[in-house]
């Protein structure tokens, strides 16, 4: 069982909520947490852009990762937005067993 979290970055809470809701009730995550508030500075297009942002954090199984990454683009408001995979070392054994099986097909 190989899990991994993938972290997205959204212009709002709205905005990741849409893109949460929409794969954790297609089965592409099984969870997703959204933090508000966050400011993202970066290079865009030539310029210094400061931003305020959202940040979701999703749960998901690795043969899942392609195709969730293909569904966050299709709902996501940005050109190129951030979409970042980790690998979940370890855990509760019992939590990452409920996130392999939330996201069968």
């Amino acid at each position: 069982m190989s899990l991994k979290l993938v972290y997205v970055t959204a212009p709002g809470v709205a905005e990741a909520e849409q893109i949460a809701e929409a794969v954790v009730t297609e089965k592409l995550a099984a969870c997703a947490n959204i933090f508000a508030g966050v400011t993202s500075i970066f290079h865009w297009e030539g310029k210094l852009c400061r931003e305020n942002e959202a940040v979701l954090i999703l749960k998901t199984a690795e043969e899942r990762v392609e195709k969730l990454t293909v569904r966050i683009k299709e709902l996501h408001p940005y050109d190129c937005p951030c979409i970042v995979v980790f690998p979940i070392e370890s855990g509760n054994p019992a939590f990452l067993k409920w996130v392999a099986e939330s996201t069968r097909e």
